[in-house]
């Protein structure tokens, strides 16, 4: 496989099922990665093709590699997942069977130095998945002013800390390497705090990559697109790793589904438009075998949308696309 790009997919299972029953046709897999989850839909789904985008060209290579004995069933996009209707406009298509969203970093990525993602070696303050574009890490290490660089810790990372952390990075300055941000940050958050809750320097780390890669901003829009895209039966599911993710996944999906403030003992005066039904209101979670055995997957949250014949919630029908 590409560079050793080789991530193992989170929920597999789950995520084989969700897409059993949408209609033949195209799924977009908006987070290609290695593809290990398109190869199981493929694998299970003799009537489905694949559209995968990546922002990251290593991991569009590795996909590639991996899944070249599909033929032409598989077709990319090198895109952010907010260009989703680009992505079917590239490849003449006007409606899919589904979308899956497997949201944050992956493995392979975090295993290669040299990309910046890692807090336990040593590489640059990189960080971007589209090594194409020109902004990354050290633009925020070095660039942004405390009460930013604060607010973004606690926005994107939940980082208790957030202001210690972002004086001691100031302070610091310039930071060059993973490395040396990661014992900065280490340094900065008390002891007690330190001995739990996995490496120090983790929520940090992540809310810088979420602002590099612009990853909660890309996020609604693209699902609003991809609920816009999908044939009746279609299904949109999302695996997300952090609270921020699954708030806007929890917020964008209830909006679909016609979400309104009026009560619930009268009918809806508000004019608000169901496109979806919700398949589970509490997220799916992995279970303890994999969860034990995959640890990135302790985190992930699963939710999941199908599509439906648009309606208002006063029951007066809609034109679907």
């Amino acid at each position: 496989m590409s560079r050793g790009f080789e991530h193992r997919p989170v929920m597999l299972d789950e995520i084989v099922d969700v897409f059993s029953t949408v209609p033949a046709g195209t799924v977009v897999d908006a987070t290609l990665g290695g593809g290990g989850h398109s190869e199981a839909l493929l694998e299970s789904r003799p009537d489905v093709d694949i559209l995968g985008i990546d922002a990251d060209p290593f991991a569009l290579a590795a996909a590639r590699e991996r899944l070249d004995g599909f033929g032409a069933r598989l077709r990319t996009s090198h895109r952010r997942f907010d260009e989703f209707s680009e992505a079917l406009t590239e490849h003449d298509l006007d409606g899919i069977s589904g979308a899956l969203f497997d949201l944050g970093v992956s493995s392979p990525q975090l295993d290669h130095a040299e990309r910046g993602f890692a807090y336990r070696s040593d590489g640059p303050l990189d960080m971007r998945m589209n090594t194409e574009q020109e902004w990354s890490a050290a633009d925020v290490v070095n660039g942004y002013d405390q009460d930013r660089l604060a607010a973004l810790l606690r926005r994107n990372g939940d980082e208790r800390f957030a202001n210690r952390v972002a004086r001691a990075i100031c302070a610091a300055r310039p930071v060059e390497t993973t490395s040396q941000l990661a014992s900065i940050v280490t340094t900065a958050i008390p002891a007690a705090a330190r001995r739990t809750g996995g490496h120090p320097a983790k929520r940090t780390f992540q809310a810088i990559r979420i602002e590099v890669n612009g990853e909660l901003d890309a996020l609604p829009e693209a699902l609003d697109q991809a609920v816009e895209a999908t044939r009746p039966g279609g299904r949109i599911a999302v695996l997300s790793y952090h609270s921020g993710e699954d708030r806007i996944v929890k917020q964008r999906f209830a909006a679909a589904a016609g979400a309104c403030d009026c009560p619930p003992d009268l009918p809806c005066v508000c004019g608000a438009i169901q496109t979806v039904r919700i398949v589970r209101r509490i997220p799916k979670r992995p279970g303890a075998a994999e969860q034990s055995t995959n640890r990135r997957s302790s985190s992930a949250r699963l939710r999941v949308v199908e599509r439906i014949e648009a309606q208002r919630k006063d029951g007066a029908m809609e034109v679907a696309p």
